[in-house]
């Protein structure tokens, strides 16, 4: 059995009049890996993720989800290995009632009604919403919406859940709350990608970081390896968190060898200097 959940070979994309969105891909996820994905807006994120999930079929090359390529499977099969949180969950709801928003998938995998019921209870416990089952969709926060759809993506049961710009729209209290929940799942032995233009959020939970930029793979490597490379990171507009900055200009006077990624690999480091 493969140790990978995702298999990626040489794979190009391009919309019509031959503008290529993604250039000789090859990435290999790993089953219960926590991927970042980042890269400016235009650099083939959102094209790369509609590839895994069999939205769209590659131009060349190959896309294997769960030892299973993305051309033989139609997208609803592969609803039941890969799970796609979109960014707007607007654009996902359209049931009046959240059970029925998230038992919509199992009941068109035509499962009985004890299996459904099991499916959405442990869904909706696993994203807080247990007591809002009665609950009107479009009357939630935001942040609750978007708890729907993780929840309607985990009654699947998908072994690999991807998260396109999770936190988008959301305050600070929701970013967290909803990257918690795809830790959790992490713990619980799920794959998980996360697409998102906030640094902070990769630098804190991402184990892994791939960069993309003009449709290419330009980084692929741990986290702290990737943003301890703020020069090469600079080609495609981005900059590591705020504190990983003032870790690299502090670096000789504390003797890092590696980024931090948070403020509390920070302050460890600074009580050990005073020391």
């Amino acid at each position: 059995m493969s140790e990978y959940a995702i298999t990626i070979e040489n794979l190009d994309y391009t919309y019509g009049h031959g503008v290529y969105a993604l250039k000789n891909i090859n990435l290999n996820i790993k089953k219960n890996e926590f991927v970042g994905i980042i890269g400016q807006n235009g650099a083939g994120k959102s094209t790369l993720l509609k590839n895994i999930t069999g939205l769209l079929k590659p131009t060349k090359g190959e896309v294997c989800v769960m030892g299973t390529n993305t051309r033989d499977i139609s997208v609803a099969r592969l609803a039941t290995k890969v799970g796609f949180v979109l960014q707007n969950p607007d654009r996902q709801i359209f049931s009046s009632t959240v059970y029925e928003e998230v038992s919509f998938g199992p009941k068109n995998l035509g499962l009985n009604n004890d299996e459904i019921d099991e499916r959405v209870s442990f869904a909706l416990k696993a994203v807080g919403l247990s007591e809002m089952k009665e609950y009107f969709p479009p009357a939630l926060s935001k942040g609750d919406r978007a708890k729907v759809i993780i929840a309607s993506v985990l009654a699947m049961r998908p072994e690999i859940i991807i998260l396109d710009e999770p936190t988008s729209g959301q305050d600070y209290l929701g970013c967290y709350q909803i990257m918690d929940i795809a830790r959790e799942f992490h713990r619980a032995g799920f794959t998980i990608i996360v697409v998102t233009h906030h640094m902070a959020l990769v630098a804190e939970y991402a184990h892994r970081t791939v960069v993309l930029c003009e449709g290419e793979i330009m980084m692929d490597d741990a986290t702290k390896k990737v943003f301890s490379r703020p020069e090469e990171l600079l080609r495609t507009y981005i900059a590591p968190p705020q504190i990983t900055q003032l870790g690299l200009i502090m670096k000789d006077r504390l003797g890092l060898s590696e980024a931090v990624l948070n403020i509390k690999e920070m302050g460890d480091l600074i009580l050990e200097a005073r020391k």
